[in-house]
């Protein structure tokens, strides 16, 4: 969670592991002070962020 927070700072609302394409993958919602609500995908193994999304 801490590589999300990073990138995206706020408050995580929501953390699974999941099996995505074949990969696992850590899949955190971040709520920002200013209300947003974003969703980051992040490499299990390998701790890269594969995507930063505005939900």
């Amino acid at each position: 969670m801490a590589i999300a927070l990073e990138r995206v700072p706020g408050q995580v609302v929501k953390a699974e592991l999941d099996y995505d394409d074949g990969m696992l993958v850590y899949e955190i919602d971040i709520r920002t002070a200013d209300g947003y609500k974003y969703e980051v995908k992040i490499d299990a193994n390998t701790g890269a962020i594969l995507r930063v999304k505005l939900d």
